[in-house]
């Protein structure tokens, strides 16, 4: 296992500094991945840029973090599923759909957030090779062709956090324990 150093706004590398400094304001502390991830400054711009970016498309925030969640759920990432089920109930996500999601059931009371869900996981189990009957679907539930690539841009963004996660064997931090997952076994279908 290699270790990787928590930085704070502090003790960082130079270049992490400033942007460590904006983290801790926005949230009242560094989370434990943009600190692992502030060793590499561009990795932790990246990170940063990257999430600005997908928090500003036309998907809703709860949208938004069904994308986060699915991606992370196929990336078996723990601690992304603890943030972002955390952040969705503060945003006000119904809780059956929450645990529909973390449980890898079918979301039953939202059949718009279950087309998103379904079209994230093609996206990430077919590395966006996604078949063009999967793309209809989610277009008839409602979804645009922009949507199609915020999707994508969603997915990008998780996937640098979910595998920074897994090789950084990244700690859940106190704000985000009362969410904590492991992936459950599944049935077969």
């Amino acid at each position: 296992m290699t270790e990787f150093t928590v930085f704070n706004e502090s003790n960082a590398p130079a270049a992490s500094k400033t942007l460590l400094k904006t983290v801790k304001a926005k949230y009242g502390f560094v989370p434990n991945l943009m600190g692992e991830l502030a060793i590499s400054p561009g990795a932790l711009e990246a990170y940063a840029s990257l999430s600005s970016i997908f928090g500003q498309t036309s998907l809703s925030p709860i949208e938004q973090q069904v994308v986060l969640l699915t991606t992370s759920f196929e990336s078996n990432s723990s601690y992304d599923m603890a943030v972002h089920s955390t952040i969705s109930l503060n945003l006000g996500i119904d809780r059956d759909s929450l645990m529909a999601i973390r449980e890898g059931r079918v979301i039953e009371t939202d059949s718009r957030l279950q087309a998103l869900r379904d079209f994230t996981l093609a996206v990430v189990r077919d590395r966006g090779l996604v078949e063009k009957a999967d793309q209809d679907v989610f277009l008839r539930s409602g979804f645009t062709k922009a949507n199609i690539l915020e999707v994508v841009t969603g997915v990008a963004t998780k996937i640098l956090a979910n595998y920074t996660n897994h090789i950084a064997e990244t700690e859940i931090d106190p704000a985000f324990e009362a969410m904590a997952w492991s992936k459950p076994l599944l049935q077969p279908a």
